[in-house]
């Protein structure tokens, strides 16, 4: 069984908090991933903007940042779990993007998470070309998860 744990800092609770965590794990399920477990915390420019600087030395705020923990674990039932790590979405962002893209919020969203978790799996892009696989993969889910209202 995956685990999704999901935050927010400094912005009001979202709505769709409840349903970002079922895409999530609907994301992970698509992918093949069993006894996963992740965050997702989402935030507003300025949060975010402090972690790019801190951590990609970019004085900006970002849409999506993810931090890959990649640990093996047992738990206390003694399965093995792997600890995949931290995604960060900031809501701010992601609403500036949604305009500039011509986009609905919830298309957004769920590209931003499903741009975090596949960090998580390891996949990487150089730029932002759609036809990079990282991306295409990205785009595939998307429109796999169509009818799936979150925002």
């Amino acid at each position: 069984m995956n685990i999704v744990a999901l935050d927010f800092r400094d912005i009001a609770e979202p709505a769709w908090l409840d349903k970002a965590e079922s895409f999530a794990l609907d994301i992970l399920a698509r992918l093949g991933k069993e006894e996963w477990e992740l965050s997702i915390l989402f935030c507003g420019d300025a949060f975010i903007r402090e972690l790019n600087r801190e951590y990609r030395d970019r004085d900006e705020a970002t849409d999506v940042l993810s931090f890959a923990q990649g640990e093996e674990i047992v738990d206390a039932d003694g399965r093995k779990r792997f600890l995949a790590g931290d995604i960060v979405i900031s809501i701010d962002t992601l609403a500036k993007n949604a305009e500039y893209f011509a986009v609905e919020r919830n298309e957004e969203l769920k590209r931003l998470i499903i741009h975090g978790i596949l960090h998580l799996c390891g996949l990487d892009h150089e730029d932002n070309d759609p036809s990079r696989p990282m991306l295409a993969k990205q785009e595939e889910l998307v429109a796999a998860s169509a009818a799936v209202e979150m925002a």
